[in-house]
């Protein structure tokens, strides 16, 4: 129990201070692209071309919007510390920063990078595929990712080694849900800055957990004798 009550005071430090800083840097580079593809949309819904998005609830702009932004990020960011605890716990654990920052890469290879290159991160206004069919591709995307890498790097062994490299594969030779059209022109453009930042952005918040787990659990606690070393190469 006490382990357990660590690990979560670990993983709410560390989300509380990497989520901050994530939500500042988008704030800096893909929120002025959602504003301006947001105004994009206002302008298509006005002359009648555009997407009825309802009158649903979104919070006010300017601070009210920011503090949203940072409430979102920092929630966001304690979650995916607790999962990326518990899932280095079970291979013994973080040893420092440099261990925690390898295993937070592996987290955006995961949960950013793989889902990304089917499904690139959306800007408002864009056309997109059922949401069901989405979400489900991009879930097991992630999940067929972390599974591939773990088989790779923590057996060490040819045969999974093999099976990991299929289970890379194997969501993007499925292929993504298709978008049944093409954005406009100029959010087209806007979009592919998004994208790009969004990845960008998703590095820095991945190595940033990862080394901030790490070095916050090296300090308060030691691996456990004899625990595979997971991810030290």
């Amino acid at each position: 129990m006490r382990l357990f009550r660590q690990l979560i005071l670990i993983a709410v430090i560390a989300g509380v201070g990497v989520g901050v800083v994530t939500a500042l840097l988008h704030e800096m580079t893909t929120a002025p692209l959602v504003i301006a593809a947001e105004a994009l949309e206002g302008a298509a819904a006005d002359s009648g071309h555009g997407h009825d998005h309802g009158d649903g609830w979104a919070p006010g702009e300017g601070l009210p919007r920011q503090l949203y932004n940072i409430a979102a990020h920092v929630v966001g960011a304690i979650g995916f510390a607790l999962l990326l605890l518990v899932a280095s716990e079970l291979a013994g654990g973080l040893r420092d920063g440099r261990h925690g920052v390898l295993w937070g890469l592996a987290g955006f290879a995961s949960v950013t990078l793989a889902p990304g290159l089917g499904l690139p991160a959306e800007l408002p206004g864009m056309p997109a595929a059922d949401l069901t069919a989405r979400q489900v591709w991009w879930l097991a995307t992630a999940l067929a990712t972390a599974g591939g890498l773990a088989l790779i790097v923590l057996t060490r062994r040819l045969p999974f080694a093999l099976l990991g490299v299929g289970l890379l594969a194997l969501p993007h030779g499925l292929g993504a849900p298709p978008t049944p059209a093409a954005a406009a022109p100029a959010l087209a453009a806007l979009h592919l800055d998004f994208a790009v930042w969004v990845l960008v952005v998703g590095l820095v918040f991945w190595a940033a957990l990862g080394g901030a787990l790490g070095l916050l659990r090296g300090r308060l606690l030691r691996p456990r004798p004899g625990a595979a070393p997971a991810l030290e190469n």
